[in-house]
């Protein structure tokens, strides 16, 4: 009922996600068409990156296949994560207590947490926002230069998956759950979107929508929307070249 793909090459030094996009798509690809072929009802999670170009590229794959497009989910988890973790170190809060919504996209300014949604993020400063916004959208990078191109984020990520697998397992058992995702959606003008999404028996069940946002939030969601509007246009453009045999 659940497949989990954290396939695909990782970022490098130097790497941008047009770099993975050509590489991953074609590994994606081959690996939900086989979902398609041997377990078309079961919710595939993505892990593969430039996820706001792969999740849109997999979601017409299925279309194609004749199959729901909602079964494919981009796994954001580990912005959330993150988001929590930056939260604990300024407030205290155990991390148990702290729930940021990331909203968006999985790359750059395309990530945007909404601290004002969190008790514990309401509180801090205002004037620390923007610094502790743009940590989240660059902590991925900042772990690929860390490892100084001997990978990327690989402990927190398979951590940020297991949280995204147990609340499918756990909706598809018929106990909802709700974490944030990269899913087709139209809580937005665009037809993919990271927000809170509730888990049932079938998947998804509802794509919630982003609630009341701050000044800050409000501003960055205009920037974060321009970025994944490309991004996804880049995935969908990719997989036409694929299909039609075309260079990348």
């Amino acid at each position: 009922d659940l497949v989990l793909i954290p396939a695909g090459v990782p970022r490098k030094p130097g790497m941008n996600r047009s770099d993975l996009l050509k590489i991953n798509l074609g590994i994606a690809k081959d690996l939900v068409e086989a979902c398609a072929k041997f377990c078309p009802g079961a919710v595939i999670g993505l892990i593969v990156n430039p996820v706001n170009s792969v999740v849109p590229a997999m979601c017409e794959v299925y279309r194609r296949h004749g199959l729901d497009p909602k079964k494919i989910v981009g796994i954001t988890t580990l912005d959330v994560v993150r988001a929590n973790k930056f939260v604990h170190e300024i407030t205290g809060v155990k991390t148990s207590d702290i729930h940021v919504p990331v909203i968006g996209g999985h790359a750059g300014a395309s990530i945007l947490p909404l601290f004002s949604q969190d008790p514990a993020g309401a509180k801090i400063p205002k004037e620390l926002i923007p610094d502790l916004d743009k940590r989240v959208q660059d902590a991925g990078t900042e772990v690929v230069n860390a490892k100084a191109g001997k990978g990327s984020a690989t402990l927190s990520m398979a951590y940020a998956g297991a949280m995204f697998g147990k609340a499918v397992l756990a909706g598809l058992d018929g106990e909802l759950r709700t974490e944030c995702a990269y899913v087709q959606s139209d809580i937005t003008e665009l037809p993919y979107f990271a927000s809170k999404v509730t888990f049932g028996p079938f998947g998804v069940e509802e794509v919630h929508p982003l609630g009341k946002l701050s000044e800050h939030e409000e501003a960055r969601l205009v920037e974060a929307k321009k970025q994944l509007k490309g991004e996804i246009e880049d995935g969908l453009k990719a997989l036409d070249a694929l299909y039609s045999g075309a260079k990348l």
